[in-house]
């Protein structure tokens, strides 16, 4: 986890002297890239230069602050006096909270897949997933050339290639109908002589 930080030159010297405690590595000039994290004071934000690149970041945002007021539009807030503990376990948090929601959305196609909700969602329409059905997605997604009933059976079922079953037909049948119903779309999983594939 890599912290880019905006702040007085004592809280920085502090943080120098405590490199060997931090959970986190920490810059105090913007590489291009290679941060998570900003950590800034709020007395920073008084430097217009800095307060725009803090704005126009997409990175996670950490305000250390002295204030009763808590500032809400950023994804965290340090309320100062604190300790390092308090710190570590601030950045610690919303960096796997981050990383825990951007694991569990995935782009398909025109769909968004929500594997913690089990949904896939277009637009503002969306249907519930089994856990097989997006175990089966992701398993195509993550696949780009066809994949064999065999491969699917192995894969999403544990089940051996000499297990005579319909599962996967059975399983891709009802999905597919399943999204027609809700999208309209015909072309999601497609099928050709080489196996299964998006």
């Amino acid at each position: 986890m890599n912290v880019l930080i905006y702040a007085s030159d004592s809280f920085i010297s502090t943080l120098n002297e405590l490199r060997p405690f931090l959970k986190f590595n920490h810059f105090t000039s913007a590489p291009k890239t290679g941060y998570d994290i900003i950590l800034f004071h709020d007395e920073v934000l008084q430097d217009k230069k800095i307060k725009n690149l803090i704005d126009k970041s997409d990175f996670l945002k950490v305000c250390a602050s002295n204030k009763k007021k808590q500032i809400s539009k950023f994804d965290a807030v340090v309320q100062l006096p604190t300790t390092l503990k308090e710190i570590n376990n601030t950045l610690e948090n919303i960096f796997a909270k981050k990383k825990f929601l951007k694991n569990s959305s995935i782009k398909v196609k025109n769909y968004l897949l929500d594997k913690n909700e089990k949904k896939l969602i277009k637009n503002s329409d969306s249907i519930i997933l089994t856990e097989k059905e997006v175990h089966l997605i992701e398993l195509l997604l993550n696949n780009p050339k066809p994949l064999s009933k065999d491969d699917i059976l192995s894969s999403v079922w544990n089940y051996s290639a000499e297990a005579d079953t319909h599962t996967v037909e059975t399983h891709i049948y009802r999905l597919r109908k399943k999204i027609n119903q809700k999208f309209m779309d015909e072309e999601f999983i497609l099928n050709s002589k080489d196996g299964y594939h998006l």
